[in-house]
This record gives structure tokens, sequence and C-alpha cells, in this order.
């Protein structure tokens, strides 16, 4: 049975990396900062670095994801258990990656200790104790991070404009970078030398900034802090969900606490390496439109929030934060994929039920 929950965590942290390792850089590549491999990178280093550093910071959130208080302490030892847990959240977030839709980790696992422990426990769940501890961060974190980009984008666009920094859209061309003048039929024209660019399309530019603040170029200083706050998203990310997953081997004593959390550290990276393309591509293009200054903004509200939820232990999701967030900036610019919206917002929807059903059926199948 060991063997079995040890197979069943690393498919779970695999998933994990699947559908999360990207959100914390989505920005750097919706925004034409960086390209898809160079992004990919860089969440990877940030995230593994978090990852090392969980069990110290965040060890509250290893508590909390045993089961402890939800359901009584002795299932949450069962080997039967801890399987049913892991296979039922892993396979709802394949699932997930599988069609591009961002889903949340926590929400899975929350749904699998549900739809597992009320076969395991007979029923006796404490449904307040998922109210209080688990349903409560997890429904208020997205509103709340929308909300935050919504007043500190503002805040930052009027900042950068008091400092004499403007904005003008680019085009990547064979001769290099030129600066681009959108016309009302759709054409664009080089602002340098008046030629039309005919199969350009306003997809494909991106906005740069123009302007020195204390003598440094703006939009180089404004993508070296980009770069940043993705890593800080993707640090916070890396320390806020390695404990829940590594909870489940401590609880199985499968392995020494140390090796499990490298291990799950290490499975994390390669389920973003090789599966994170389909929920990149949501992530980055099809929430909202977003340029550096709007992606940084999101970035620093999703970083902020996660650190500081994993600090207390609250089970938040990243990809409820950073999804909020991306949100408020597109209600803000008026740029938000509403079709896109509500997509994801039922997919959360039914990410719990559909992890609680998973985790009954494969705890029923091996117990």
């Amino acid at each position: 049975m060991s063997t079995l929950i040890l197979i069943a965590v690393v498919l779970l942290a695999y998933s994990n990396g699947a559908n999360d390792n990207f959100k914390g850089v989505a920005t750097l590549f919706g925004s034409g900062t960086t390209g898809y491999r160079p992004a990919l990178a860089w969440a990877t280093v940030t995230t593994l670095a978090g990852s090392l550093l969980a069990l110290l910071i965040a060890g509250g959130l290893v508590e909390t994801f045993r089961g402890r208080g939800l359901v009584p302490e002795a299932v949450t030892t069962q080997p039967a258990f801890l399987i049913a847990v892991s296979l039922g959240a892993a396979l709802t977030v394949l699932v997930a990656t599988w069609t591009g839709l961002p889903v949340s980790t926590t929400h899975a696992l929350t749904g699998a200790l549900v739809g597992a422990g009320l076969l395991a426990a007979g029923g006796d769940v404490a449904l307040s104790k998922l109210a209080s501890s688990f349903a409560l961060p997890l429904a208020s974190s997205p509103v709340l991070a929308g909300s935050a980009a919504l007043l500190f984008y503002p805040a930052f666009k009027r900042a950068r404009r008091a400092c004499g920094v403007t904005s003008h859209t680019c085009l990547c061309l064979a001769t290099g970078e030129e600066q681009v003048i959108a016309q009302a039929d759709g054409t664009l024209v080089v602002a340098r030398t008046g030629m039309v660019v005919l199969t350009g399309r306003r997809e494909d530019c991106y906005e740069r900034y123009q302007g020195r603040i204390f003598g440094v170029h703006a939009g180089r200083a404004l993508d070296a802090l980009h770069y940043l706050s993705a890593g800080a998203v993707g640090f916070a990310r890396g320390l806020n969900d390695t404990p829940k997953i590594v909870a489940l081997l401590i609880a199985s004593e499968a392995i020494a606490p140390t090796y499990g959390l490298a291990l799950v550290a290490v499975v994390m990276a390669l389920g973003g390496v090789v599966s994170a393309r389909r929920v990149a591509e949501t992530m980055s293009r099809k929430i909202t439109r977003m340029n550096a200054g709007q992606g940084l903004t999101a970035n620093l509200v999703t970083a902020l929030l996660v650190t500081v939820a994993s600090r207390f232990g609250m089970p938040v999701s990243t990809t409820h934060v950073s999804v909020g967030a991306l949100f408020g900036i597109g209600l803000v610019t008026g740029t938000a994929n509403l079709r896109m919206i509500f997509t994801i917002l039922f997919a959360w929807v039914t990410t719990l039920p559909l992890a609680a059903a998973l985790g009954a059926i494969c705890y029923r199948l091996v117990a």
C-alpha cells in the first residue's frame, strides 16, 4: 500500500505542475515580455525554490490537508483513504489540464477529502470545518484579488503618467522592433516611416513604455520588476501547494518528509515542463489582453495574497487568486473575455463535486 500511495501522490504532484506551474509567468508570455520557453524556465526555477522552503514556512498547510478536523483522526492515516484522496484530486486536475482550463488543486484536494472521507468515516465529515477552513478562503480569494487589481492598476497608471512615462504599441518586424499606430480599419502604420503593415494583427502587437525614472529606462525597469513579480508568484505557488501534497506522504509514512518534499518538488516541476502548454495559452491569451504594466499589477496582487495566506495556513488557491487578478485587470481595461471567464467559473464550480465523486469511487476500488 505504501507503494500505491507513493504512485498516487506522484501523479497528483505531476498534475499540479501541469495545471499550475505556468500561472505565475502567464503575464510575461501574454504581454509579450518574453517567449513561452523562457517564461516556463523561470516558472520552474522559482516554483522549485518555493517548494523546497515550503515545510519551513508553510507547515500549517500540512496539518490542514491531512484532513485533521475534517474527518476522524483514525481515518487520516488509512492507506486506502490517502490513495483515494490523491487519485481523486489528480484525475480531476488532469481532466482540466487536458481541456486547457486552470483549476485549483486545492479545490480538487478538498473535494477528494470529502468524497473519500464520507465513505471512510461512514459519513462522519465535519461540514462546519469544511465551510470555515476551506470554502470561505477558496470563495473569497478571487473576489479579493479582482478587487485589489481594480484598485491598484488605476493608481499605478496615474503614478506612471505623473512620472512622464508614456506607452506605445510595438510590432516585431524582420528588421527589429517598430512602434506602430493602429488604424480604424484594423491596419497598422509604422510610426517612423508611415509604412502600412497589411499583415499585422492587433493581437500580434504589444505595448512598451518610454521615458526615464531617476535616470533608468522605464521599459527595462518595468520588465525587470515584471520578472521579479512573476518569480514571486511562482515562489508563492510552490510555497502554498507543496505542503498540501506532501501532507499525504507524511500521513502515510510512505517516505521520510525531507525526501517526500524533494520528490514532490521535482515531479511538480516535471509536470509543468511537459504538460503546461494548454493552460498557459488560456491564462496568457484567453482571459484578457494585457501589457507589461497590467501583468505586473496582477502578479503583485497574486504574490501578496498567496504568500500571506501560506504564512497563516489558509488554503487559498493560487489559480483563483491569479485568475481573479487578471479578470480585475480585464474589467479595468475593458478587454476581459467574459465567455472564457464564465467557462473557467463553471470549471471551478464543478471541480469540488467531481473530485468528491472520484475520491469516493477510488476509495471504493482500493478499500
